[in-house]
C-alpha cells in the first residue's frame, strides 16, 4: 500500500496533537512537521509555571525519541516559507522543497502588538514562547516595576509571570472598562480586581495607552487622558492575529479581518490543504482556546483515515486559575431578562462572586460567571450542555444545600448521560471513564489518565474525573476508602481518632505509628491541623514546623529572590496608632515596600424566586 504524505506546519500543542491522533488511527502515512521554534512541541498553556521552576522540558509534550518512535520526520527552526498548490510542494526557509499529499496548517497566532509610538523600545516584550520568557527574565534582573499591557487571559498570565519574578510592584492596563470582558460581566470583574488587589497586583481599566516613553528603553506609559505610569519593563497582550500569511501567498482563502477560511471537515478552499487551532476561522470564528483545537486535529485525522467526523462549533466554557484566584464562565454568562433570570450571590469578604443564568420558566441552567471559588463549575457545566433539569431552588447550584439533597437525582452524576463530555480537552466521554473503571480495573486518577488521557489537558475536568471513578466503583459493590494519601491509609476521622487515642503530639510521631514513607504536601499540613485542633497548641510548636511548607514555616510567603512578603494579622481590621506607628518603623529601619489594603466585608444574596 503507497503511504501519503502528510505535511504538517506547525508544532505547537495542536500540531502535535494531530500527530497524535493521526499515528494512533494508522501507520499509512509518511507525516513530515516543520516546526519553527528550535524546540518540541511544549505545553502553552501552563506557560507561567516556567517562572515557578519548571524546565523547558518538563514542559515538552513528548520525550525525545517520540518523533522517531512514530516515524515522523521533524524539521526544528526551520519555517516553511512558501506553499506551491499547483505542483503541492512546500519550500523551507532552509532549502527544503517536499512534496505533499494532504498539508495541514497547524501556524497558530502571534502576539498583537498595537500600534503604539513607542512600542519598539528596549524594555518591551510579548509574552508567547519560551524565548519571549527568557528575555522578559533576563531583563527583570535590574526592573524594579513591571506592566502588562491587556487584562484578559493572556494579559492575567502574564501579570502572574512578572510577580513571581519579585519585582516590587506590577500593574495591569486594560482599555475595556473591565478586566477579561470576553468572560465575565462588570460585577464578577470588580471582584476580581479587588482579589488581585490583595496580591499586589494594580489594575487600571479604561486606559488607551497613547505612547511608550523613554530615551532607547522604556520609562513610562503615557496615557489618553494624559495621565502617566512609570514603568521599567512593558509586557504586551493584548490579544492574537492568525498566523495566516503562508495561506495568504498561495492563494488559499482567508477572512477579512485573518484567519485561513475552513468548513466542517476542517478543510480550506483547497480540498489538500487543512486548517487547524487557532489559524483556523470556521463560521466567523477563531478558536483560542487548546480544547477546539484539539477537537479540530481529531476531526482531520478521523477524515484523513476515511472516516466522517465534522466539526460543529465549540464550547468556549473555561476554568483557570488566574494568579491564585479561581475564575470560571460556562454556557452565556451575559444572557440577561428579558431572555432570562439570573441569581447572584456576592461575598466582598471572602472575595466570592457567583452568577448563574436561568431560563424564565426556572427549568433549565442557561449559563454562568464564578470568581472566587468554581468548585461546582464542572458540574455547571454538564447541568447546561445536556439540558439536566434544574432542582425546585435553583439558588442551591451555588449556595449549597441547605437542608435535603441540592440536587435531583437526574441532576447528579449519575443522571449524565453515557456521551456527556468531561475532559473536552482529549474529548473524553462520561461512559469512557466509567468503563475504564468497570472493564480496564482503573482505581485511581492516574490510570485512568493513562487509560483515556482525561485529565491530560488543562487538567479542569479532574475533580470529575475522580468523582466518577468512586461513583462507578460504588455501582459495582467496592468499599471506597476516602484516604488521607498513600502515606497514611485512613480517613480525616480515622486519622484524627489515632493521634488522639496514641497520645501523638508531632508529625514525626504519627508517621512513624499510622503512616508510611516520608510524607507529602498533602499529609504533613493536614496532620498539622488535626495535631492543632486536638492538643489546642499553635501550630508550628512540638516541631510540627518540619511539617508546613517554607510560607507555613514562616508566616509568610516565600520570593524567588529568598526575601518574604509578611501580611500582619490584624484581628478585626482594628489596629491603635502606636502599633501603626510600630509596622512603619520596621519598614522604614529595613527598607521594605508597603501597601494598605481596604476590605469590604457586605455580603448579599439576590434570587428572582424568593
Amino acid at each position: 500500500m503507497n503511504h501519503k504524505t502528510v505535511i504538517v506546519i506547525g508544532n505547537g500543542m495542536v500540531g502535535h496533537k494531530f500527530c497524535e491522533k493521526l499515528t494512533s488511527k494508522s501507520d499509512n502515512f509518511n507525516i513530515i512537521v516543520f516546526g519553527e521554534e528550535p524546540r518540541r512541541a511544549y505545553d502553552r498553556v501552563h506557560l507561567s509555571e516556567y517562572f515557578n521552576g519548571k524546565s523547558a522540558e518538563d514542559l515538552s509534550l513528548s520525550h525525545e525519541n517520540w518523533y522517531n518512535e512514530q516515524n515522523i520526520t521533524l524539521h526544528l527552526g526551520d519555517p516553511v516559507k512558501e506553499i506551491d498548490r499547483e505542483s503541492k510542494t512546500i519550500h523551507s526557509n532552509k532549502g527544503l522543497i517536499l512534496n505533499y499529499d494532504y498539508l495541514v496548517l497547524a501556524t497558530g497566532s502571534s502576539a498583537f502588538v498595537p500600534d503604539i509610538p513607542g512600542v519598539d523600545k528596549e524594555g518591551v516584550f510579548v509574552y508567547r514562547t519560551i524565548e519571549d520568557l527568557e528575555l522578559i527574565k533576563n531583563y527583570a534582573l535590574n526592573a524594579k516595576t513591571g506592566s502588562v499591557l491587556g487584562g484578559g487571559l493572556l494579559g492575567l498570565e502574564a501579570a502572574k509571570a512578572l510577580i513571581d519574578l519579585n519585582l516590587a510592584e506590577t500593574n495591569v492596563i486594560e482599555f475595556a472598562p473591565r478586566l477579561m470582558p470576553r468572560q465575565i460581566d462588570s460585577a464578577g470583574s470588580q471582584m476580581l480586581q479587588t482579589k488581585l488587589a490583595t496580591l499586589g497586583l494594580s489594575v487600571y481599566t479604561n486606559k488607551g495607552t497613547s505612547s511608550i516613553e523613554g530615551e532607547n528603553r522604556i520609562e513610562s506609559l503615557k496615557f489618553n487622558d494624559g495621565s502617566e505610569l512609570k514603568t521599567d519593563i512593558l509586557v504586551i497582550s493584548a490579544g492574537i492575529r492568525p498566523r495566516d500569511e503562508l495561506a495568504k501567498l498561495c492563494g488559499i482563502e482567508v477572512g477579512t479581518r485573518g484567519g485561513v477560511l475552513v468548513n466542517e471537515s476542517m478543510q480550506t478552499s483547497d480540498p489538500s490543504v487543512f486548517a487547524i487551532g487557532e489559524c483556523a476561522l470556521f463560521n466567523h470564528n477563531i478558536y483560542g482556546l487548546i480544547a477546539p483545537g484539539y477537537e479540530m486535529a481529531e476531526v482531520v485525522a478521523a477524515n484523513l483515515c476515511e472516516g466522517n467526523k465534522t466539526f460543529n462549533g465549540f464550547d468556549m466554557s473555561t476554568k483557570l486559575k488566574l494568579i491564585g484566584v479561581d475564575v470560571a464562565s460556562f454556557g452565556d454568562p451575559f444572557t440577561t431578562e428579558p431572555d432570562s433570570r439570573s441569581i447572584l450571590f456576592e461575598d466582598t469578604h471572602k472575595g466570592i462572586y457567583k452568577r448563574i443564568n436561568i431560563s424564565n420558566d426556572g427549568k433549565y441552567l442557561l449559563g454562568g460567571i464564578l470568581i472566587g471559588e468554581a468548585e461546582a463549575y464542572n458540574m455547571l457545566l454538564q447541568t447546561v450542555n445536556n439540558k439536566i433539569a434544574l432542582p425546585p431552588n435553583p439558588e442551591d447550584l451555588i449556595l449549597g444545600s441547605r437542608g435535603g439533597s441540592s440536587q435531583t437525582e437526574n441532576a447528579g452524576l449519575a443522571g449524565l448521560p453515557d456521551d456527556a463530555l468531561i475532559c473536552s480537552c482529549e474529548g473524553v466521554s462520561k461512559g469512557t471513564i466509567c468503563n475504564s473503571v468497570s472493564a480496564e480495573g482503573c482505581e485511581s486518577v492516574d490510570a485512568i489518565k493513562k487509560c483515556t488521557k482525561a485529565g491530560t489537558g488543562c487538567g479542569g475536568c479532574i475533580p470529575m474525573v475522580k468523582d466518577l471513578m468512586l461513583h462507578t466503583m460504588k455501582e459495582n459493590g467496592k468499599y471506597v476508602r476516602n484516604v488521607v494519601c498513600e502515606h497514611f491509609q485512613l480517613s480525616r476521622q480515622e486519622l484524627y481518632d489515632l493521634i488522639k487515642i496514641h497520645n501523638l503530639k508531632n508529625y514525626e510521631q504519627v508517621l512513624d505509628n499510622v503512616g508510611k514513607g516520608d510524607g507529602c504536601e498533602i499529609c504533613k499540613p493536614l496532620v498539622s491541623s488535626l495535631l492543632a485542633s486536638i492538643w489546642n497548641d499553635m501550630i508550628l510548636k512540638r516541631g510540627n514546623d518540619t511539617a508546613q511548607d517554607s510560607n507555613d514555616r514562616f508566616l509568610a510567603n516565600i520570593q524567588k529572590g529568598g526575601t518574604y512578603s509578611v501580611v500582619p494579622r490584624i484581628p478585626g481590621g482594628e489596629i491603635k496608632p502606636e502599633k501603626l506607628v510600630i509596622i512603619g518603623e520596621v519598614a522604614e529601619k529595613y527598607g521594605l515596600y508597603t501597601k494598605i489594603t481596604e476590605r469590604t466585608t457586605d455580603r448579599y444574596v439576590r434570587s428572582p424566586f424568593k
